[in-house]
């Protein structure tokens, strides 16, 4: 039988149950979740905040070589030269929003106001006279601003970046811990507000991390219950395998064993079988609209029970790691289907297939990707492999070379459901990647949500400065596809223009466009 949210079990154990026998397991087991999901919550935000403290130390660096490039030009004339390479900072460097140069203590150049400007500098606003957190400027009131300043004698530069880059970190860094950047007395939250009270203490998984490089600090943490909100969220499963052993209690111990391992066996069976099987879903391009690809995605076609929801099996597959022979076989079959009508694509025709943290712990995947590029003519097609991120894929030696090896072959890696998974930031910075893949939580938000549409927008800007490719998932309006397609996205997938087909229907479907 396959996988099911209910199996038949319960009913024929309920009659058993004890509230003896039933408190004690579930008590335990309840326990030591509970300090598994704070042990994990705790390693989270140290993540976060060190990859906090990464982002904002790049964000200074550009300050601190827009101001270098500046500090001479300090006690000079505020003429057309100087106007124009305080612009020139302000559009060459990443986050800086404006320079300014002072003489004495006293500002009389900047690019805010074009150029001449008279205003006095007190040093002791700024920590270890480098660094002030303001809450906003005569341009920008109430509108945060984290300004760094470079010193020699009486000549100073100063760089300063706006909030929108401070509080779209403070977002984006993680999904689920709050973030906080403390200079001096002052803070910024993620709402973009500016405070000068005492930072408050997050009740669950505080960390706190200052730079080495600059004079702030970041503290990340967790509201009051995300541990018990973090358990519910990850853990219903394991809720559910805790009230079943209570409910069995001993009594049926070895018949729970035997019961257990029965998902695994079915899904050897079904491996065995050949039912797991590839649907296609067209991906298109953002401009034309043309089909320019397929992602392949796994469905498991049960003799008795029909069509299996891959939500019941998938995770099964990857935690006992038949996910890599499954895939094996997705690509053999993907191959020997879409072979024989390979005259019909278009060069480059991309095929995305979903990989896990299973398939980056050898090499196998590559001879893999070689047989199946062997099926077709050189530059027909490209394989596309999708990093999801159910399990965190490690950056060990044996990583990095199965990207490197993937590469060498013609094959591109894309981050699956970017903006939702605490390691997406982690695979830029660990894997030479080509795509992004934009979670539909975000796409479903056009024209919604502002918060979503920023992040979405945010997203884009990223790949455009990392020359990355983008794909949005789950188009399903002509409004979202609209939106995205004006903001430069290069391919778009979703039920606006196609559900997952098998074989022979998707290229009936593909020969229409």
């Amino acid at each position: 039988m396959p996988l099911t949210v209910t199996g038949p079990r319960k009913r024929a154990t309920r009659y058993l149950i004890t509230l003896l026998s039933g408190l004690l397991p579930i008590a335990l087991g309840v326990v030591i979740l509970h300090w598994q999901a704070e042990r994990t919550l705790q390693l989270s935000t140290a993540q976060t905040a060190r990859e906090a403290v990464r982002q904002f130390d790049l964000m200074l660096d550009n300050t601190y070589l827009a101001a270098q490039a500046l500090l001479p030009l300090a006690g000079q004339p505020c003429d057309s030269g100087a106007q124009l390479a305080l612009r020139e900072q302000v559009t060459r460097r990443p986050f800086v929003r404006a320079t300014t140069l002072s003489w004495k203590k006293n500002i009389y150049c900047t690019s805010l106001f074009g150029g001449n400007y008279e205003s006095a500098v007190n040093p002791d606003d700024y920590v270890e006279g480098t660094l002030w957190l303001m809450n906003g400027n005569p341009v920008t009131p109430d509108t945060a601003l984290l300004v760094y300043r470079l010193v020699d004698g009486d000549k100073a530069a100063f760089a300063s970046i706006d909030g929108y880059h401070l509080t779209n970190a403070l977002r984006l860094i993680s999904r689920y811990a709050h973030l906080i950047l403390q200079v001096g007395p002052n803070w910024l939250d993620a709402e973009g507000k500016v405070h000068d009270s005492q930072v408050p203490q997050f009740p669950v998984a505080h960390h706190h991390r200052v730079s080495s490089r600059y004079h702030y600090s970041v503290d990340a943490g967790m509201p009051a219950g995300e541990v018990w909100r973090y358990m519910e969220a990850r853990y219903p499963a394991l809720f559910s395998l805790l009230a079943f052993f209570g409910v069995l209690a001993g009594v049926l111990a070895h018949w729970l064993q035997k019961r257990s391992s029965a998902p695994t066996h079915e899904l050897q069976r079904a491996l065995g079988a050949n039912e797991f099987i590839p649907y296609f879903q067209p991906v298109v391009r953002g401009d034309t609209r043309q089909w320019a690809g397929c992602e392949v995605l796994m469905r498991w076609q049960h003799p008795k029970e029909g069509l299996v929801r891959p939500d019941l099996f998938i995770p099964l597959a990857e935690h006992s790691g038949l996910i890599v022979p499954m895939t094996r076989s997705l690509l053999r079959q993907t191959a020997a289907q879409l072979a024989p009508h390979a005259e019909r694509f278009s060069p480059g025709f991309h095929v995305g297939v979903n990989i896990t943290a299973r398939h980056c712990q050898d090499l196998a995947l590559v001879d893999d990707c070689r047989e199946f590029l062997a099926a077709f003519t050189p530059g027909q097609v490209t394989l596309v492999l999708e990093l999801t991120e159910r399990e965190l894929i490690e950056p060990t030696d044996i990583a990095s070379q199965l990207f490197d090896a993937l590469h060498e072959l013609g094959v591109m890696i894309a981050i699956d459901d970017f903006g939702t998974g605490h390691s997406s930031l982690g695979y830029l910075r660990n894997f030479n990647v080509d795509y992004l893949k934009i979670d539909q939580s975000f796409v479903a938000m056009i024209g919604a949500d502002a918060l979503s549409r920023h992040i979405l927008d945010s997203i884009i800007e990223l790949s455009g400065k990392l020359d990355l490719g983008i794909v949005a998932e789950g188009v399903e309006t002509t409004e979202q596809c609209e939106y995205l397609a004006a903001h430069g996205v290069d391919f778009l997938q979703g039920y606006l223009f196609g559900r997952p087909l098998p074989c022979d229907e998707f290229i009936k479907s593909l020969s229409s466009h």
